[in-house]
């Protein structure tokens, strides 16, 4: 059974940093990747991960956001800073299962970014 699991959510000032982890077990993944999702607005890629490490981000992040991966744990982070408040989104992890062919999504964590 597939499960996708994140953490490290919060409430931060802007400017500050935070770090998201999210765990996949029961399968290998391909890519994995953060997506978020703010109110009133559709979900949107963050940034994602290949296998081999090779990595793309959205726009609005680059710079700032960090994604890597642990493949003997299936993790991968996501390191945040100089965050701002349209930052402030549900943060979902996504792992691509290849053989047989599968999306799987976490629950989602909260960031908010407020002073």
């Amino acid at each position: 059974q597939v499960q996708v699991v994140e953490s490290g959510g919060g409430l931060v000032q802007p400017g500050g940093s935070l770090r998201l982890s999210c765990a996949a077990s029961g399968s290998i993944f391909s890519d994995m990747g953060w997506y978020r999702q703010a109110p009133g607005k559709e979900r949107e890629l963050v940034a994602r991960i290949t296998r081999g490490g090779s990595a793309d981000y959205a726009d609005s992040v680059k710079g700032r956001f960090t994604i890597s991966r642990d493949n003997a744990k299936n993790t991968i982070y996501l390191q945040m800073n100089s965050l701002k408040p349209e930052d402030t989104a549900v943060y979902y992890c996504n792992a691509i299962r290849t053989l047989p062919r599968g999306a799987y999504w976490g629950q989602g964590t909260q960031v908010t970014v407020s002073s």
